[in-house]
């Protein structure tokens, strides 16, 4: 299946909007092509408000989110891989969902025709160990 982050993104952003609120978005300003005004960044994140009132030409896709939008008075056009989307939220309330790195995790592999081998484990605890610990995710958010 194809990752659901852009789709949940679309979502809580309606989903905002909706409810009368300004959907904020944290980024990963360091992510590979991410295109944000460099000196908004702080602790290698930016926070967004992608406001239908603040942001033109506004498309979400499946790889991307681009738009225009002013900083400090001159127009930037943004670039946001979907897989730089740390965040989203209501600034209102803070409502919305934190994304992890394993959200996405196995979707780069290509698939592939074989079946997996079968475990070789005598017990349930050597098929833990064996299996790597995944990473927890952090998310600061900076006001």
């Amino acid at each position: 299946m194809t990752p659901n982050r852009p789709y949940l993104l679309r979502a809580f952003y309606e989903w905002i909007v909706d409810n009368d609120c300004t959907p904020y978005l944290v980024v990963d300003a360091e992510y590979p092509e991410t295109r944000v005004p460099q000196q908004f960044v702080q602790n290698g994140q930016i926070v967004l408000n992608l406001a239908p009132s603040a942001v033109a030409q506004m498309q979400m896709g499946n790889e991307v989110i681009s738009c225009s939008a002013r900083f400090g008075g001159h127009p930037f056009a943004l670039h946001i891989p979907v897989r730089a989307v740390l965040a989203i939220y209501a600034k209102e309330n803070g409502a919305g969902t934190v994304f992890t790195l394993e959200d996405d995790e196995g979707f780069e592999q290509e698939p592939s025709l074989e079946p997996a081998a079968p475990a070789k484990a005598d017990s349930k605890s050597e098929l833990q160990s064996k299996t790597p610990a995944k990473k927890k995710g952090h998310l600061t958010v900076i006001k």
